[in-house]
């Protein structure tokens, strides 16, 4: 599994790790990230179908990391519940859980029903804004995305550079079969949707079941062109950069 690096201008200290080091082990992106960023690096985790991969990789080398959970008001119960059983179960002691600000909620969706004329405006109010101001505090963050779950993630790379801070993708490179041998392994436990067909969860309103064989996300906001909730789509002046957004940000493990 190789590390995704482009040119760039990035200081040395924090560039990405190049072909002498190219074969890495999630754990070990992990390990040098939370190493290259200590104290300025978080995980964002949705505690969602194959959040305990990396939850459980991440634990094994600090459980003290901060873990940021966007708990947008609107999640299926099932995941609230996953949550605390992650939580205590890979003894995580920085769980941070991100809500929408109450005066926000209350000017922009009083009623609770945003989702139902603008999906986009209600990702932006309940996740995108929480989690912006959250990591104002910190450099980089990593995320659990992966290249095999979309279309549209099918070229992710593993270090990439986003509004001014690095994203580390540790298991961009993995299938779905190593991530199902590695639960196995580990007897990790499984979110309860996932034995209802629903492989990729987000919030109750805009989650549906996947049949088999259909692209893992496609459950998300289905029936609409909408495939992400915005914290991981490129900034108008990102997109207009004349160079790539995806930075060479380090130099060796």
């Amino acid at each position: 599994m190789a590390f995704d690096v482009l040119e760039s201008a990035a200081p040395a200290r924090e560039r990405a790790p190049k072909e002498a080091t190219r074969e890495a082990a999630p754990q070990d992106i992990l390990r040098d990230a939370l190493d290259r960023f200590a104290g300025r690096i978080a995980l964002v985790s949705s505690f969602g179908s194959e959040s305990a991969v990396l939850l459980h990789m991440a634990a094994g080398i600090d459980r003290n990391i901060p873990i940021l959970f966007l708990d947008t008001g609107m999640l299926f119960g099932q995941t609230l519940d996953y949550r605390k059983q992650l939580v205590a179960r890979l003894g995580l002691t920085d769980v941070r859980d991100l809500r929408p600000a109450f005066k926000d909620l209350a000017v922009t969706d009083p009623s609770g029903t945003l989702w139902k004329t603008d999906t986009d405006a209600c990702c932006r109010l309940r996740k995108v804004v929480p989690l912006a101001q959250a990591l104002e505090g910190f450099d980089a963050w990593i995320t659990g995305r992966k290249r095999f779950q979309s279309t549209t993630r099918a070229i992710l790379p593993v270090f990439e550079r986003a509004e001014g801070k690095t994203k580390v993708n540790p298991l961009a490179n993995w299938t779905k079969a190593d991530l199902d041998a590695y639960a196995a392994e580990h007897d990790l436990p499984a979110h309860p949707l996932v034995a209802f067909g629903y492989p990729s969860i987000g919030c109750w309103p805009c989650t549906r079941p996947v049949e088999n064989g259909a692209d893992q996300r496609s459950g998300r906001w289905a029936g609409s062109e909408k495939v992400e909730c915005g914290i991981h789509t490129p900034t108008a002046a990102e997109l207009n950069a004349p160079n790539t957004p995806f930075e060479d940000i380090g130099d060796g493990l």
